[in-house]
């Protein structure tokens, strides 16, 4: 019966991805006034089919194969991309240019709302090398486009239908697209529809084999089920366009056993003390432990409203002019086992940002904007360790480039104002002047070769949790469980700026059909805040602190194409990579829950029918895994896959596709997430599916 609503669903009238275009992607993520990819900016996107191979649940697991990038998993709804070591607050995720605006920062178990699946490319600016988007983007900027509001006029329809199913899941997953125009107004309609069951694993769930409770073969409690729906439409006239669209996420979903570490302290305690209790009491109480071990479930909703509009030539001088409004209204409840509701997340966000890209002046080029955000945060319930906080940001930029022969000189200034008042009468209102600068050079040389090297300097101020994190407990024994790393964690009110000065180098090579791409950078971090295991224990909590240390990251990523030879009517391609980063506090040593060092290899043929490929990644064990925290062991995982594509009538096909993943059904503990000792990622699968397209 499920299935069958699905599928009605789907037939109604959404679809995936549009049938791919062959155009090169033209980059969104840079300044307006780029009519190229001609940037010194460390840039990765995924579109088209390669986006469509790597698409999955989560924005972190779509990502992690691409070098530089990794997942830091909280079970198979959650996935947060770790760009160069970085996470949470330091890497930006953007809905089409917007902040996602939901609370996936505050906690490493509430997931990012934007869908990977729906979207036609992702767009990843490594490294703080923008300053379009905040100079707290110190990790790097993930920007999902999924033309929401057409960007360009449509005249005929267009769109298609995919059901796909992962057996290490039970998943169904069904996604569907829409679009139109009459050459003046357009409209997109997409939507998904997502079930999944407990985790199949390889071996045990927790590390720790003689663990109480510990499960074989699979994953408690980490099922769910997820529906978004989007609906938008413009209108487009002579020198630009404007629109609206509305988008709707419900997303319900199970926080792996153990990984949730709600409970009352006071009241375990109390229970140990009693010595006597009468049969009502103890039966009570065995009931409650019951409901506790069934474990956490998040149930959330978010509506989104966003409005956007361009325009060419709106003032003498400018040459376009870009806009965008959202308001976005999340929230989501964290209910018990008893089916009880134990705390209650809220944001409301409004977002916005303006772009105006000035006509060339003496060998000057570029974009000045503006970019402002206001969010009222909330938590009540029992884990409500972190107080009310509004939040106001308001930033101003200016981003220049020039061009003289094979050079092109980039740089640019960004101002932010960042002001965050809690609800407590503990701790004051704090208030940032962040200044953020950047200058890079890229020289394009005969015979396919580029050179780049970027500098900048980047000031973050601290994020809510980071200041306020259990403020309002006045002893080590008030202090609220953080359910999602089973810590006690302690903000630091009076924490500074964040500071970090960065180099970045690369180097590439382009000849027919091989490419070869080198990237190296370099943190530089004064008053770097990371959060840091005391090794104090309260009850069965860790407690862990919000403190500030000097720190300096370093690493590089490769990337390079070849194509070995034309066999039986298709072209066979080689791609090799790698990456790795190394972080260390000044004080405190190793930086906690860095990716290993890794390299892959990918060996694939295509004859625009038929696409095969062979994968495999080697990932070294982690030993450097910061204080008090548990190394990770290396691993190899193999995959591989079948794409056939039938042409139907007109510009419609139907394309199969099969992928085996984990071949090797190798236990994969990956080093970026809070869940490494309780829930390793899934062991051997089969991913089949059917596209329509058209």
């Amino acid at each position: 019966m499920r299935l069958i609503i699905l599928l009605a669903l789907a037939t109604a009238g959404a679809a995936v991805q549009a049938h791919e275009s062959s155009m090169e992607h033209v980059l969104v993520s840079v300044p307006i006034h780029k009519k190229t990819a001609a940037t010194a900016l460390p840039v990765s996107v995924l579109s088209a089919d390669e986006l469509h191979r790597a698409a999955a649940g989560t924005i972190g697991e779509t990502l992690a194969n691409s070098p530089g990038l990794t997942n830091g998993s909280y079970g198979p709804a959650v996935g947060r991309p770790v760009i160069r070591g970085q996470q949470g607050a330091r890497v930006t995720v953007l809905q089409n240019n917007l902040s996602s605006a939901d609370v996936s920062t505050n906690s490493a178990d509430h997931a990012i709302s934007v869908e990977p699946m729906l979207a036609d490319s992702i767009e990843v600016l490594r490294g703080p090398g923008t300053l379009l988007y905040g100079g707290g983007a110190i990790g790097g900027v993930v920007n999902v486009l999924d033309n929401r509001i057409p960007t360009t006029a449509l005249s005929e329809p267009s769109g298609g239908i995919e059901y796909r199913y992962d057996d290490a899941l039970s998943l169904d997953n069904l996604t569907g697209r829409l679009e139109g125009g009459n050459g003046r107004f357009a409209f997109h309609a997409s939507g998904l529809l997502r079930e999944w069951g407990e985790m199949e694993i390889p071996g045990y769930a927790q590390r720790d084999k003689e663990a109480e409770e510990n499960q074989e073969g699979f994953i408690p409690n980490s099922d769910g089920e997820t529906s978004t729906f989007n609906l938008g439409g413009a209108f487009h006239f002579s020198k630009g366009w404007a629109g609206l669209s509305v988008s709707r996420l419900e997303n319900e979903y199970g926080i792996p056993a153990g990984g949730h570490g709600h409970h009352d302290e006071e009241e375990e305690h109390h229970d140990e003390e009693e010595e006597h209790h009468d049969e009502e009491e103890e039966h009570h109480d065995e009931e409650e432990e019951h409901h506790d071990e069934e474990g956490i479930r998040l149930d959330v909703e978010q509506t989104r409203y966003d409005a956007s509009l361009e325009l060419d030539e709106p003032l003498p001088g400018f040459e376009k002019l870009r806009g965008s409004l959202s308001y976005n209204d999340y929230e989501h409840a964290e209910i018990e086992g008893s089916g009880e509701i134990g705390t209650r997340f809220a944001s409301d966000t409004w977002a916005s940002r303006l772009e105006l890209a000035h006509a060339p002046l003496g060998g000057l080029h570029g974009v000045l904007g503006l970019q402002w955000t206001e969010n009222e945060f909330s938590a009540i319930g029992e884990e409500a360790f972190v107080p009310k906080t509004d939040s106001t940001e308001l930033g101003l930029f200016l981003v220049e480039d020039y061009h003289i022969g094979d050079w092109i000189l980039e740089f640019g200034l960004r101002y932010d104002n960042v002001e965050r008042k809690p609800d407590s009468e503990l701790a004051a209102k704090r208030e940032f002047d962040n200044l953020s600068l950047s200058g890079s050079a890229l020289r394009t040389f005969s015979q396919g070769w580029k050179i780049s090297l970027g500098l900048s300097h980047n000031e973050r101020a601290p994020v809510t949790e980071e200041l306020f994190s259990n403020i309002e407990a006045s002893d080590e024994h008030e202090l609220i469980v953080h359910g999602a790393t089973g810590a006690l964690e302690v903000g630091d009110p009076d924490l500074d700026q964040e500071v970090s000065n960065n180099l970045n180098f690369s180097f590439g090579w382009s000849r027919d059909t091989t490419e070869v791409s080198v990237n190296l950078f370099y943190n530089d971090f004064e008053d770097y805040i990371t959060l840091i295991n005391t090794g104090e224990v309260v009850g069965e909590a860790s407690v862990q602190t919000y403190v500030q240390d000097d720190a300096e990251f370093y690493g590089g990523e490769f990337e390079a194409g070849f194509a070995l030879a034309q066999v039986l009517g298709g072209e066979l391609m080689l791609d090799l990579n790698a990456d790795a980063v190394r972080g260390k506090l000044d004080q405190l040593g190793d930086a906690p829950r860095l990716p290993p060092y890794r390299t892959g290899m990918e060996l694939h043929w295509d004859n625009d029918q038929l696409f095969l490929f062979l994968r495999v990644l080697r990932a070294a064990s982690q030993n450097r895994a910061g204080a008090f925290e548990e190394s990770t062991s290396g691993y190899t995982r193999w995959d591989a896959g079948a794409e056939y594509r039938i042409g139907l009538k007109g510009a419609a096909d139907l394309l199969l596709f099969a992928r085996f993943k984990n071949i090797g059904d190798e236990e994969i503990r990956l080093s970026t997430s809070f869940l490494r000792d309780l829930a390793p990622e899934a062991g051997r699968s089969l991913e089949t599916g059917i596209r329509f397209s058209f």
